[in-house]
């Protein structure tokens, strides 16, 4: 699916996601264990941040700065209206780019929607867009492989490279893994959590 079309789709369902999902607490609880092992509350990254809501009022309460991503313009718009303190952006994690580096970057239920052949190098980017000592947290199937499902009355795109790819990518990028769980069991929904190293830590 490429990008346009899936944006499209969530375009079409944003207000309804924004009702469903801007005061609920899925996620907030895995959420709360990623922030649990930050150290530094400056900037976050937020990886199809949707409509914002839950995740951005908790980072609020932790004093973050937050940019926002997502393909949809339904979406960033709406973000736009409910977070105008914090930077929203229109764009595909993809090839979006920037010199800007990250505390705290997540991407919760968003990363599963790209192309199978885009999951090692969206996860490298992520890990190379994080400040040293930062943490990177995020959402994937536990079943290796690409296929279709039916949601709200469309068709929807999921892939994933599965547990053991993720987490040799993820050390294969310097970082420390902290935490991996099935959390949906038995759902195949898996989130992870893992730090950069401090320069300290990196010289030793």
């Amino acid at each position: 699916m490429n990008p346009i079309e899936l944006g499209q789709k969530y375009d079409r369902i944003a207000h309804w996601w924004h009702e469903q999902h801007g005061d609920s607490d899925y996620g907030v609880a895995q959420f709360g264990k990623a922030l649990g092992f930050v150290t530094n509350t400056g900037t976050a990254l937020d990886v199809g941040c949707g409509t914002g809501g839950r995740f951005v009022r908790v980072l609020e309460k932790w004093g973050f700065t937050i940019t926002g991503l997502d393909i949809s313009d339904e979406m960033i718009t709406l973000a736009e209206v409910h977070h105008p303190e914090h930077r929203f952006f229109q764009a595909d994690i993809c090839c979006w780019d920037t010199r800007e580096r990250f505390d705290f970057i997540f991407a919760w239920d968003s990363i599963f929607h790209l192309p199978y052949e885009m999951h090692k190098p969206v996860v490298s980017k992520m890990c190379d867009m994080l400040n040293p000592g930062g943490v990177l947290m995020y959402s994937f199937g536990d079943a290796e492989g690409e296929h279709t499902d039916t949601w709200l009355e469309d068709t929807f795109y999921y892939s994933s490279i599965g547990i053991n790819e993720n987490l040799k990518l993820l050390m294969a990028n310097g970082l420390s893994v902290l935490h991996l769980e099935l959390d949906q069991y038995p759902e195949k929904h898996v989130y992870v959590i893992a730090r950069k190293p401090e320069p300290a830590l990196m010289e030793a």
